[in-house]
């Protein structure tokens, strides 16, 4: 009788044990990022090769001319940063227009100007076709400052990224991530952009070389990319989270069982 509680007794405890492990696994559910997005809402960006001015984009304008002089009035003043030890005289920087909401800019002279959805051989254009109703010949150069990248999941590198250039594709903004982990699943790479106000997605399988002729391989500012978890990741993840759990379960069993066959 004895014996049987004894025995009752340390399955009751390996029991206890095991489900505790159990029911602190993780799952895909836990880790994966957008599980809930319909698949037919993929694949609906539309084709931008190149890029268009948005809300909130930032912009250095310079106008320039034979002589300066007279296009001083169309360009906003230089802005010059306090000196300190290291650059003792300072540093000067263009000012910058923001697109607003209704995709306007205040521009010098001319007033309320709509850039928002144009490129910059667009914007350039009509810029310098107003200027040169003051101007001769004038010259007009137009710089995104804020294009940003964000690069999340799977990748050495997360996060968000400053991109110099006007155009970058797919592949070299997971380069600035550091490129993909051996866990990211190659064939089911997450774009995110916003188009109109509404959040659309699209997807790229970057095993195949048609990655490339993709309608959306060229990114653009604000774009999100997110590289999900192979399932190897997960039970990993799973794995390092019980570890701890389990060697103190195990320590506790043996500890349980010496005592019982005394």
């Amino acid at each position: 009788m004895k014996v049987r509680l004894k025995r009752l007794i340390l399955q009751q405890t390996v029991a206890f044990f095991v489900l505790i492990a159990f029911s602190s696994c993780t799952t895909s559910k836990e880790i994966i990022y957008f599980q809930d997005e319909p698949l037919s809402s993929l694949n609906t960006l539309s084709t931008t090769p190149e890029i268009t001015y948005k809300p909130n984009d930032k912009l250095t304008i310079n106008v320039s001319a034979i002589d300066p002089e007279t296009v001083r009035p169309f360009n906003l003043p230089l802005i010059t940063n306090s000196y300190d030890a290291i650059n003792p005289q300072g540093t000067t920087t263009f000012q910058t227009y923001i697109v607003d909401e209704q995709g306007l800019i205040e521009f010098p002279v001319l007033g309320t100007i709509k850039i928002g959805d144009l490129t910059r051989k667009q914007a350039t254009k009509l810029l310098t076709e107003k200027i040169s109703e003051y101007v001769k010949d004038p010259i007009v150069n137009i710089r995104l400052t804020n294009f940003t990248v964000t690069v999340l999941g799977e990748v050495n590198s997360p996060g968000t990224y400053t991109v110099e250039e006007e155009q970058m594709s797919l592949l070299e903004a997971i380069g600035l991530a550091g490129d993909l982990t051996i866990h990211g699943i190659r064939e089911n790479v997450f774009l995110i952009r916003e188009q109109d106000g509404v959040k659309r997605f699209t997807k790229f399988d970057l095993t195949s070389i048609n990655v490339v002729n993709h309608p959306n391989y060229y990114i653009q500012q604000n774009d999100v990319i997110y590289i999900e978890p192979n399932p190897a990741k997960i039970r990993s993840a799973s794995y390092n989270q019980n570890y701890v759990l389990i060697i103190s379960a195990v320590g506790t069993l043996a500890t349980i069982a010496a005592i019982l066959v005394r």
